[in-house]
Protein backbone atom coordinates (compact mmCIF):
# COMPACT_ATOMS: atom_id res chain seq x y z
CA UNK A 1 0.00 0.00 0.00
CA UNK A 2 2.81 1.71 1.01
CA UNK A 3 4.26 1.86 -2.58
CA UNK A 4 1.14 2.40 -4.42
CA UNK A 5 0.91 6.35 -2.49
CA UNK A 6 4.45 6.84 -3.38
CA UNK A 7 3.22 5.66 -7.18
CA UNK A 8 0.32 7.98 -7.32
CA UNK A 9 2.63 10.93 -5.43
CA UNK A 10 4.95 10.62 -7.98
CA UNK A 11 2.67 10.63 -10.71
CA UNK A 12 0.77 13.84 -9.77
CA UNK A 13 3.78 15.75 -8.87
CA UNK A 14 4.74 15.51 -12.61
CA UNK A 15 1.36 15.86 -14.31
CA UNK A 16 1.36 19.00 -12.29
CA UNK A 17 4.32 20.00 -13.78
CA UNK A 18 4.13 18.82 -17.29
CA UNK A 19 5.66 20.92 -19.87
CA UNK A 20 3.60 23.03 -22.78
CA UNK A 21 3.99 23.99 -26.16
CA UNK A 22 2.32 27.04 -27.34
CA UNK A 23 0.39 26.24 -31.23
CA UNK A 24 -1.13 29.98 -31.76
CA UNK A 25 -2.54 28.41 -35.30
CA UNK A 26 -5.42 26.43 -35.17
CA UNK A 27 -4.84 24.90 -38.60
CA UNK A 28 -0.93 23.71 -37.44
CA UNK A 29 -2.96 22.32 -34.61
CA UNK A 30 -5.27 20.42 -36.01
CA UNK A 31 -3.01 18.66 -38.24
CA UNK A 32 -1.35 17.70 -34.69
CA UNK A 33 -4.71 16.21 -33.53
CA UNK A 34 -4.96 13.92 -37.24
CA UNK A 35 -1.31 13.32 -36.10
CA UNK A 36 -2.67 11.76 -32.41
CA UNK A 37 0.33 13.93 -31.02
CA UNK A 38 -2.91 16.55 -29.54
CA UNK A 39 -6.41 16.07 -28.68
CA UNK A 40 -8.51 19.56 -28.63
CA UNK A 41 -7.59 22.77 -30.34
CA UNK A 42 -6.89 25.13 -27.20
CA UNK A 43 -3.41 26.79 -28.62
CA UNK A 44 -1.42 24.31 -26.19
CA UNK A 45 0.27 20.99 -26.92
CA UNK A 46 2.24 19.11 -24.31
CA UNK A 47 5.86 19.44 -25.22
CA UNK A 48 6.24 15.73 -24.27
CA UNK A 49 3.94 14.55 -26.89
CA UNK A 50 5.90 16.34 -29.53
CA UNK A 51 9.81 16.48 -28.49
CA UNK A 52 10.37 12.80 -29.77
CA UNK A 53 8.68 13.25 -33.33
CA UNK A 54 10.80 12.90 -36.07
CA UNK A 55 9.02 13.33 -39.29
CA UNK A 56 6.47 15.97 -39.82
CA UNK A 57 4.07 16.17 -42.94
CA UNK A 58 2.11 19.31 -42.60
CA UNK A 59 2.21 20.17 -45.76
CA UNK A 60 -1.28 21.93 -47.42
CA UNK A 61 -2.84 22.52 -44.36
CA UNK A 62 -3.61 26.21 -44.88
CA UNK A 63 -1.35 27.15 -41.79
CA UNK A 64 0.21 30.28 -41.93
CA UNK A 65 2.42 30.07 -38.59
CA UNK A 66 4.15 27.29 -37.61
CA UNK A 67 5.14 28.24 -33.83
CA UNK A 68 6.07 25.50 -31.86
CA UNK A 69 8.23 23.95 -33.93
CA UNK A 70 10.94 24.91 -32.30
CA UNK A 71 10.17 21.97 -29.35
CA UNK A 72 10.26 19.62 -32.27
CA UNK A 73 14.16 18.98 -30.83
CA UNK A 74 14.06 15.55 -32.65
CA UNK A 75 12.80 16.45 -35.66
CA UNK A 76 14.48 14.50 -38.82
CA UNK A 77 12.27 15.54 -41.56
CA UNK A 78 9.90 18.60 -42.25
CA UNK A 79 7.49 19.03 -44.83
CA UNK A 80 5.64 22.08 -44.41
CA UNK A 81 4.96 23.57 -48.45
CA UNK A 82 2.14 24.70 -49.61
CA UNK A 83 0.95 26.88 -46.63
CA UNK A 84 0.53 30.41 -45.79
CA UNK A 85 3.50 30.54 -43.58
CA UNK A 86 5.87 34.30 -43.27
CA UNK A 87 8.27 33.27 -40.91
CA UNK A 88 10.08 29.62 -40.42
CA UNK A 89 12.46 29.62 -37.25
CA UNK A 90 14.27 25.87 -37.57
CA UNK A 91 16.74 27.33 -35.22
CA UNK A 92 15.82 25.07 -32.27
CA UNK A 93 16.19 21.78 -34.44
CA UNK A 94 19.30 20.58 -35.24
CA UNK A 95 18.10 17.18 -36.11
CA UNK A 96 16.86 18.34 -39.50
CA UNK A 97 18.15 15.84 -42.27
CA UNK A 98 15.02 17.14 -44.94
CA UNK A 99 13.47 20.60 -45.12
CA UNK A 100 10.70 21.38 -47.90
CA UNK A 101 8.84 24.89 -47.10
CA UNK A 102 8.22 26.21 -50.83
CA UNK A 103 5.07 27.75 -52.14
CA UNK A 104 4.68 29.66 -48.98
CA UNK A 105 4.50 33.41 -47.95
CA UNK A 106 7.89 33.02 -46.88
CA UNK A 107 10.23 36.50 -45.77
CA UNK A 108 12.46 35.02 -42.78
CA UNK A 109 13.67 31.46 -42.51
CA UNK A 110 16.30 30.95 -39.54
CA UNK A 111 18.58 27.92 -40.21
CA UNK A 112 21.19 28.90 -37.83
CA UNK A 113 20.43 25.54 -35.72
CA UNK A 114 24.67 24.65 -34.84
CA UNK A 115 24.43 21.72 -37.78
CA UNK A 116 24.07 22.91 -41.24
CA UNK A 117 26.16 19.83 -42.68
CA UNK A 118 23.78 17.44 -41.65
CA UNK A 119 20.60 19.06 -43.61
CA UNK A 120 21.52 17.14 -46.94
CA UNK A 121 18.30 18.71 -48.60
CA UNK A 122 16.26 22.23 -48.03
CA UNK A 123 14.22 23.33 -50.94
CA UNK A 124 12.15 26.75 -50.41
CA UNK A 125 11.60 27.93 -54.00
CA UNK A 126 8.75 29.36 -54.96
CA UNK A 127 8.56 32.09 -51.68
CA UNK A 128 8.57 35.32 -53.91
CA UNK A 129 9.06 37.50 -50.57
CA UNK A 130 12.52 35.46 -49.49
CA UNK A 131 15.78 37.18 -49.97
CA UNK A 132 17.65 35.77 -47.20
CA UNK A 133 17.93 32.36 -45.22
CA UNK A 134 20.09 32.62 -42.01
CA UNK A 135 22.75 29.65 -41.74
CA UNK A 136 25.39 29.13 -40.07
CA UNK A 137 27.54 27.82 -43.23
CA UNK A 138 26.41 29.98 -46.28
CA UNK A 139 28.98 27.53 -48.64
CA UNK A 140 27.32 24.66 -47.58
CA UNK A 141 24.04 26.04 -47.90
CA UNK A 142 24.55 27.38 -51.71
CA UNK A 143 26.34 23.90 -52.68
CA UNK A 144 23.48 21.91 -51.84
CA UNK A 145 20.43 23.21 -50.78
CA UNK A 146 17.69 24.76 -53.61
CA UNK A 147 16.05 28.11 -53.13
CA UNK A 148 14.63 30.89 -55.31
CA UNK A 149 17.32 32.85 -57.41
CA UNK A 150 16.18 36.03 -55.64
CA UNK A 151 17.14 34.41 -52.28
CA UNK A 152 20.83 34.45 -50.86
CA UNK A 153 22.31 32.77 -47.49
CA UNK A 154 23.96 34.93 -45.02
CA UNK A 155 25.21 34.66 -41.59
CA UNK A 156 23.26 38.04 -40.71
CA UNK A 157 20.28 38.67 -42.91
CA UNK A 158 19.44 41.32 -40.81
CA UNK A 159 22.11 43.41 -38.84
CA UNK A 160 19.99 46.02 -38.10
CA UNK A 161 16.82 44.24 -37.45
CA UNK A 162 16.14 42.03 -34.60
CA UNK A 163 13.82 39.41 -35.56
CA UNK A 164 11.33 39.54 -32.76
CA UNK A 165 9.30 36.48 -31.29
CA UNK A 166 6.72 37.50 -28.88
CA UNK A 167 7.54 35.84 -25.38
CA UNK A 168 4.44 34.07 -24.64
CA UNK A 169 3.12 32.84 -21.21
CA UNK A 170 3.44 29.67 -20.39
CA UNK A 171 0.94 27.17 -19.43
CA UNK A 172 1.65 25.72 -16.31
CA UNK A 173 -0.91 22.95 -15.83
CA UNK A 174 -4.57 21.75 -17.10
CA UNK A 175 -6.78 21.26 -14.10
CA UNK A 176 -10.67 20.72 -13.68
CA UNK A 177 -13.12 22.75 -11.46
CA UNK A 178 -12.47 20.62 -8.59
CA UNK A 179 -8.47 21.58 -8.60
CA UNK A 180 -7.40 18.20 -10.29
CA UNK A 181 -4.76 18.06 -12.85
CA UNK A 182 -6.48 16.77 -16.31
CA UNK A 183 -5.71 16.38 -20.04
CA UNK A 184 -7.16 19.02 -22.01
CA UNK A 185 -10.52 17.36 -23.39
CA UNK A 186 -13.79 17.84 -24.81
CA UNK A 187 -17.17 18.35 -22.76
CA UNK A 188 -15.52 19.67 -19.52
CA UNK A 189 -15.27 23.15 -17.86
CA UNK A 190 -11.07 23.48 -17.81
CA UNK A 191 -8.98 26.07 -15.89
CA UNK A 192 -5.90 26.88 -17.62
CA UNK A 193 -3.20 28.62 -14.75
CA UNK A 194 -0.33 30.47 -16.39
CA UNK A 195 3.03 31.27 -15.20
CA UNK A 196 2.21 35.04 -14.84
CA UNK A 197 -0.46 33.86 -12.30
CA UNK A 198 -3.77 34.55 -14.86
CA UNK A 199 -6.11 31.83 -15.15
CA UNK A 200 -8.55 31.01 -18.22
CA UNK A 201 -12.03 29.34 -18.03
CA UNK A 202 -12.32 27.36 -20.87
CA UNK A 203 -15.08 24.91 -22.55
CA UNK A 204 -14.56 23.06 -25.58
CA UNK A 205 -17.94 21.49 -26.91
CA UNK A 206 -17.61 18.16 -28.99
CA UNK A 207 -19.86 18.99 -32.29
CA UNK A 208 -19.37 15.34 -33.19
CA UNK A 209 -21.95 14.75 -30.20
Amino acid sequence: MKNLFILIFVFFVKSSYAQFTYVPDDNFEQALINLGVDSVIDDYVYTSSIDTVTVLYVNNKNISDLSGIEDFISLRELFCYTNQITTLDLSNNSQLFEVSCGSNDLSYINLKNGNNSGLWYFMSMNNPNLTCVDVDDVTWAEYNWARDTWTSFSNNCFPTYQYDIKKQKKLLKIVDIYGKVIQPSYNKYLIYIFSDGSHEKRFFLDKNK
